[in-house]
């Protein structure tokens, strides 16, 4: 019966890493129909909190009622708009490898928030972290290895928000489960929606689509799907130490990596791998340690 109970939670987890790892495929089709990433995820992030406000309409007090739930808000919001907007306009490989360098940003955080020291064996896997991320930013016609595009820039600064968010939702964890999920789908949409409306008004993000029904189902769905994906989540994560679950979820760049070159939205080459091989590498010997 305990084996069971983990093999479901690592399942839950699986689930979620899915998810994610396959989310950019449906985020390209919507862009293609004209609904900007920016739009999709308010609407389909919309989605979810009209349903748990229904469910508890009280959660919204809990929300505003705690400073925590609202940095964990804003925090989570900037990464789902970083990553959902990434993956829709760039390389997805190269996308979630540099989002991947969630546990070296981890590493700093924590010990600015939660004041756990660093160790030797952190600093080493730092610097694997690093390595990596310069391997896969290098290009052959650029000198340094730099971000060369929006996409690089809002992977790492997704990268950088999601291991924030992590380490909130531990400095969180005497508040409640609902009131958690309710502030990373508050975030995403007021987030989305709020740099939605600065880049139409600049110009530089379209206005939103006519309506169409295939659209809105497809809207409809993946806010469906994410609000799953994030119960599951949540109920690994609780049933599982919390190494078991930062192993289980690198299994998202493999299903990032294989779907995208499988539908020829990413190209591997040497030096990519390289470089994944030493992120894939940092992330996993933190999620071992």
């Amino acid at each position: 019966m305990r084996l069971a109970g983990k093999s479901l939670a690592t399942l839950a987890l699986i689930t979620n890493a899915f998810v994610w790892g396959v989310s950019w495929w449906p985020f390209r089709f919507m862009a293609e129909a004209g609904l900007h990433p920016l739009w999709a995820t308010c609407l389909m992030f919309a989605v979810v909190l009209l349903a748990v406000t229904f469910y508890q309409p009280r959660v919204w007090q809990e929300l505003f009622a705690s400073r925590g739930l609202l940095l964990l808000a804003l925090a989570s919001g900037f990464t789902n708009v970083g990553f959902n907007w990434a993956v829709t306009v760039g390389d997805v490989v190269r996308v979630v490898l540099l989002f991947y360098l969630m546990p070296a940003w981890a590493l700093l955080l924590a010990r600015w928030l939660l004041k756990e020291p660093i160790s030797l064996q952190g600093m080493l896997r730092l610097g694997f972290a690093v390595a990596g991320v310069l391997l896969v930013l290098k290009k052959s016609d650029a000198a340094w290895p730099v971000p060369s595009s929006l996409a690089d820039w809002l992977a790492l600064g997704g990268g950088f928000t999601f291991a924030l968010t992590n380490v909130l939702l531990r400095k969180l964890d005497k508040t409640t489960e609902i009131g958690r999920l309710f502030a990373m789908f508050a975030g995403g949409a007021i987030i989305a929606l709020a740099i939605g409306v600065l880049g139409a008004w600049a110009g530089v993000v379209p206005l939103l689509p006519s309506f169409s029904w295939t659209l809105a189902l497809c809207v409809l769905g993946m806010g469906a799907v994410f609000l799953l994906g994030n119960l599951a989540l949540q109920y690994g994560a609780s049933r599982l130490k919390s190494s078991t679950t930062s192993l289980v979820m690198l299994t998202e760049i493999i299903f990032a990596s294989l779907s995208a070159v499988w539908l020829g939205a990413a190209v591997l080459e040497a030096r990519v791998l390289w470089g994944a091989m030493l992120i894939f590498s940092a992330a996993l010997w933190a999620a071992l340690a």
